[in-house]
C-alpha cells in the first residue's frame, strides 16, 4: 500500500485514486459545466447538498478556492471575519481573505480543541459605528488542522451557529476533513452541518479523489458563490471527470476513514514509547498525530524527517521541534506500526551517536 515505495505519512492529500474511480473517470458523462450542462457534476452537487443538509452545492477546484468563494458571497470589501488564529483560511490561503476579497480577518484564539471560544466570539463583533468594518461571518474549522485533528461536536456548532445568527452573522465551516469529524463522533455529517449557512469538504484528503472541493449552501447562497466561483477562474467547463471520482469518494470511502483513526491511535501510541519523544495520546482525535522533540535531543525536526525519509519513511516538519504524521488509506495498520519503528530507530541511533562523540570528545 506504499506510495512510491514510501510509507508516506506528511499528509492525506497525498492518496491517489482508486481503480474504481479512475474507472469512473475514463467513463464519465460530461458536459460544460459553466453552462450547468455536466451531468456527472450535477449529480455529485446534488449528492453532496443532500448529504451535508443543505439545498444547493458548487464544485471548486480546492478548499482553498472553496473557502475563499464562500466568504466573498458572504462579505462585502471592507467587511469583516471572525477567525481562529490557527485556522487554515488565516494561516494556509494566501491570504487570500484579504489580498484578494478586501476582508478583514478579525482574528481570536483557537482553543486547544479547535473551537473559539463564544465569549470570545461575542466580544469580536463589531459595534454598529461608522469608524468599524462590518462584522459579517464567523469561521470554524473542522476538523481542525492545526490543533491536531481535533473536531467540533454537533452541540458546539449549533451554539455558535445561534449566537452567530441572533446577531445577524452568517457561519462559514471549513469542513476539509468534515467526515473525518462525523466518523470519529459516529454521527451524521449533518448534525455538523446542518446549522451553518455554508460548508466547504474535500475530496481530494482522506477521501482519495485526485482533486476538488465541494460547497455547500442555500440556493440563493450558491448563485452568488457560482458568480464568485466565476471571477476567481474556477470554471472548469469538462468537470465532470473529476466529479466522477468526488461520486465514488461519496460512495465508498467514507465509512473507512474509521481505519486511519484507528491507524493514527496505533502510530501514537508507539511513537509516546519512543524515548525523547513527546506525544498527547489524548489529542489524537481522528486521522492526526502531532509530537514534538524534547529540547535536550540533537537534533531538529527537519532533520529527523531527512534521515527517516532515507528510510522510506516521509514526515512533515511543521515547526523547529514539532513533526505532523497524517494517516490514509494508503498507510496499512502494518506500516504504522513500522513507520513508528523506523522512527525509533534513527531517534536512538543519532542519540548514540552523539553519546559516544561526546565521550570521545571528554
Amino acid at each position: 500500500m506504499a506510495l512510491n515505495g514510501f510509507i508516506d505519512l506528511r499528509s492525506d492529500t497525498l492518496t491517489v485514486p482508486t481503480p474504481a474511480m479512475r474507472e469512473a473517470m475514463a467513463t464519465a458523462e460530461v458536459g460544460d459545466d459553466v453552462f450547468g450542462e455536466d451531468p456527472t457534476v450535477n449529480r455529485l452537487q446534488e449528492m453532496a447538498a443532500e448529504r451535508l443538509g443543505h439545498e444547493a452545492a458548487l464544485l471548486v477546484s480546492s478548499g482553498t478556492m472553496g473557502n475563499l468563494t464562500a466568504l466573498l458571497a458572504h462579505c462585502e470589501r471592507g467587511d469583516e471575519a471572525i477567525v481562529g488564529d490557527w485556522s487554515h483560511a488565516y494561516i494556509n490561503e494566501a491570504g487570500g481573505l484579504s489580498a484578494v476579497g478586501g476582508i478583514l480577518p478579525h482574528v481570536i484564539p483557537n482553543q486547544p480543541d479547535g473551537s473559539l471560544a463564544l465569549a470570545d466570539i461575542e466580544a469580536a463583533i463589531r459595534p454598529d459605528n461608522a469608524h468599524y468594518p462590518i462584522t459579517r461571518v464567523v469561521a470554524l474549522e473542522n476538523t481542525h488542522n492545526r490543533m491536531g485533528g481535533a473536531y467540533l461536536t454537533p452541540e458546539y456548532t449549533e451554539r455558535v451557529a445561534a449566537l452567530a445568527h441572533a446577531r445577524g452573522l452568517k457561519l462559514h465551516i471549513d469542513g476539509a476533513r468534515i467526515f473525518n469529524a462525523a466518523i470519529a463522533q459516529n454521527v451524521d455529517v449533518k448534525a455538523l452541518t446542518q446549522h451553518a449557512d455554508s460548508v466547504t469538504f474535500c475530496l481530494s484528503k482522506g477521501l482519495s479523489a485526485p482533486a476538488g472541493s465541494l460547497l455547500c449552501g442555500s440556493k440563493a447562497f450558491i448563485r452568488v458563490a457560482h458568480r464568485r466561483r466565476k471571477m476567481l477562474g474556477g470554471g472548469m467547463r469538462q468537470a465532470g471527470v473529476i466529479a466522477a471520482a468526488g461520486i465514488v469518494a461519496l460512495e465508498q470511502m467514507v465509512e473507512r476513514l474509521s481505519e486511519d483513526h484507528a491507524n493514527a491511535r496505533l502510530l501514537a501510541t508507539h511513537l509516546a514509547r519512543i524515548a525523547g519523544l513527546r506525544v498527547n495520546l489524548d489529542s489524537v482525535k481522528t486521522n492526526m498525530v502531532y509530537f514534538d522533540l524534547d529540547p535536550d535531543l540533537p537534533f531538529d525536526a527537519a532533520e529527523l524527517c531527512r534521515r527517516a525519509a532515507t528510510e522510506r519513511v516521509k514526515m512533515l516538519p511543521v515547526g523547529p521541534r514539532r513533526i505532523r504524521l497524517v494517516t490514509h488509506c494508503y498507510v496499512s495498520r502494518e506500516e504504522a506500526a513500522t513507520a513508528a519503528q523506523v522512527i525509533a530507530h534513527v531517534a536512538h541511533h543519532w542519540q548514540g551517536q552523539a553519546t559516544e562523540a561526546r565521550v570521545h570528545a571528554y
